[in-house]
């Protein structure tokens, strides 16, 4: 039986990720280096120990991550203090679905808990979710499965019973090797082969997660 819903944010409750791979661009080339949109959809929800070698190894030994990474953080929540952020489609409908249902939700961010809550509150869904987990309180964030490990024991539920929402191949690995139930959601992109062999489901909206979840929970009645 599903039990839990645990959701990725950006680009998946809000849509952040073109604004991500604007402002990763944007930080990369104020500092003298050229930042493709490839390399940024490559570190999707991917902690910041493996990303920074990854981009080390794709666009220069040099690469300051950590720099780059401040300035794109910069830039970018000036953008969003002048123009907000959109709500993704079919959010409200599965959070009013999985309440009147008595599904537990929480949330599994690799973004840090402050902007966290600021980019969900600014959308008016913050107060929805039992348990908010995010990259700065986990010792590893994703692709390992300490978030969504942490997230589920929160909710007070095995991972098995939770079905996790991701955009990204790297928050799908990390659901899948913590045992829930990965959705893919697309975004920017479509599920690869290898992330197609390890999520349950592709939905093309949040709202097409329900009859999923309906289906499962049919099945394991």
């Amino acid at each position: 039986m599903i039990n839990g819903l645990i959701f990725d944010m950006d680009g998946l409750m809000v849509d952040t990720e073109k604004l991500l791979t604007r402002f990763w661009r944007e930080a990369a080339a104020f500092y003298g280096w050229e930042m493709k949109q490839e390399h940024v959809l490559g570190i999707r929800s991917l902690a910041g120990k493996y990303a920074g070698p990854k981009l080390q190894k794709e666009i220069s030994p040099d690469f300051d991550y950590a720099k780059v990474r401040l300035k794109r953080i910069e830039l970018m929540n000036a953008y969003i203090e002048k123009n907000g952020i959109e709500k993704k489609p079919g959010l409200d409908e599965l959070i009013a679905y999985g309440k009147d249902k008595g599904l537990r939700l929480a949330v599994a961010t690799a973004t840090d808990n402050v902007r966290t809550k600021l980019y969900l509150e600014s959308i008016g869904v913050y107060h929805h979710f039992d348990k908010v987990v995010c990259g700065n309180m986990v010792k590893s964030s994703k692709p390992d499965p300490d978030i969504y490990l942490t997230a589920s024991a929160e909710l007070g539920l095995p991972p098995a019973e939770c079905i996790a929402l991701e955009d990204s191949p790297n928050g799908i690995r990390s659901a899948h090797s913590a045992g829930c139930v990965p959705v893919f959601v697309p975004d920017l992109s479509q599920p690869d082969e290898d992330t197609s062999a390890l999520m349950y489901a592709c939905c093309e909206t949040l709202a097409h997660v329900i009859p999923v979840i309906e289906h499962l929970n049919r099945y394991n009645s």
